[in-house]
């Protein structure tokens, strides 16, 4: 007999068995079925969890350090603490000399302070809006789309040039629908700055709308226009690719200190907030929520793998005389086995398979609705499972299939030929 006509026997016979015993097999295999649709919806779950929270970073160069000066807490060298100071834009330039593996280092001042907006005006519209003064630099930090005309130049700090450029919703609140707003002169606190580009920000959630009503000026002429004396209101420090800005950050500040003649052990002189170390807590946090998902998941999975194996020991001793017949045939122990496992197999991958359909189904519907909501603040976004993810359900569910049909399998190869005869 052909091997293609002992495959089509055997697909017969695990059809005429399930078929035999069909509500039973049904609610056995229910087990499977909703154990592996449990285990993709909460991979989906995770991961739309995930994209919802890192969608707050989006717009941002996470690999990122921000520095600010505090007040002094220890006295040193003759210096007094609870004495102020503040950077300048000399640090900046000893940072790029000094510390080797960063990328950006850029100084900026935001006029009125962390927090603060400022009154602009045009014509007879006003608005308040945050105001920074800015190297060029900054487009590498920040994922700006200019809309209209140009960003800040070298030309511009170097002239110190009295120009602006504007959020996106600066200029809705301020002129006209369709109103040419370059070339245009706004009022920063009583000072005319010339209107050279438009941007939209590359960011989502509440920060978005905080980042559309933003404006530029050159960190010059922030200096000459509002009396600034040099003077470095923070450093945002990005470090290249292949370095860790985390582990950067503390000869950055021990630079500063230095520079600054403060204590090399005083860790409040300096604030930082250390955006790479906060990123990285969160994907470490949703790399341990997936695990506990498959954990999960895997639980729920092994109570319908226990109902599959039992049925496979009801289904042998079912067919104990027909196992001795085919003994007494000559079928080999070998071929019993396989057939008792191919049936379990069968029978798992195929509820298996109607869980990974059913969750798809369920998560296309989800991703339909989140699409009508479109709430750009909601921390959950696009709930998904990766190819990796469902090949590894795959895999999960043939070791699964293999196991439920072992212990059947092996209880019908030491059936006895003579006894299985007898049996009745």
């Amino acid at each position: 007999m052909s091997s293609s006509l002992l495959n089509k026997d055997l697909r017969k016979e695990i059809i005429e068995s399930i078929r035999s015993n069909g509500f039973r097999t049904i609610i056995t295999a229910f087990g499977v079925f909703w154990g592996i649709f449990i285990l993709v919806l909460l991979l989906a779950a995770s991961k739309g969890l995930e994209n919802g929270v890192k969608r707050s970073f989006q717009g941002v160069a996470t690999n990122t350090v921000f520095m600010w000066a505090q007040g002094i807490s220890k006295s040193y060298k003759g210096l007094p603490k609870g004495r102020s100071y503040r950077f300048d834009v000399t640090d900046a330039e000893a940072i790029r000399q000094n510390i080797k593996g960063l990328k950006t280092v850029s100084p900026r001042n935001r006029l009125g302070g962390y927090g603060s907006s400022n009154s602009v005006q045009y014509k007879l519209n006003n608005g308040s809006y945050s105001v920074y003064g800015d190297y060029p630099e900054i487009l590498t930090q920040k994922s700006l789309d200019i809309l209209a005309g140009r960003f800040l130049n070298y030309n511009d700090i170097q002239k110190k040039n009295k120009i602006a450029v504007i959020g996106k919703a600066v200029r809705n609140e301020l002129f006209k629908t369709g109103e040419n707003v370059l070339g245009e002169y706004i009022k920063i606190q009583g000072v005319s700055f010339k209107i050279i580009g438009v941007y939209s920000a590359n960011s989502s959630g509440a920060r978005s709308v905080e980042e559309q009503k933003q404006i530029y000026i050159p960190f010059t002429t922030y200096d000459l226009a509002f009396n600034n004396g040099g003077k470095v209101g923070f450093f945002a420090i990005t470090a290249k690719d292949n370095n860790s800005i985390t582990s950067l950050k503390e000869d950055i500040m021990a630079l500063l200190r230095e520079r600054h003649t403060i204590h090399p052990e005083d860790e409040r002189a300096i604030g930082n907030f250390d955006l790479f170390e906060l990123f990285s807590k969160i994907s470490g946090l949703f790399v341990a929520l997936t695990g506990v998902a498959y954990f999960v998941g895997f639980l729920i999975l092994i109570s319908g793998i226990i109902g599959i194996s039992n049925i496979m020991l009801i289904v042998i001793k079912e067919r104990t005389k027909e196992i001795g017949v085919r003994r007494a045939l000559g079928a080999t122990p070998s071929s019993i086995r396989r057939q008792v496992l191919i049936e379990s197999l069968f029978l798992t991958v195929i509820s298996g398979m109607a869980g990974v359909s059913f969750a798809a189904f369920v998560i296309a519907i989800v991703n339909i609705i989140l699409e009508k909501i479109n709430d750009p603040e909601m921390m959950f976004a696009n709930p998904s499972v990766s190819l990796l993810n469902i090949g590894v359900a795959l895999f999960i569910l043939v070791v699964c299939g293999l196991l439920a049909g072992l212990i059947p399998a092996q209880t019908a190869i030491k059936i006895k030929p003579i006894e299985a005869l007898r049996s009745e």
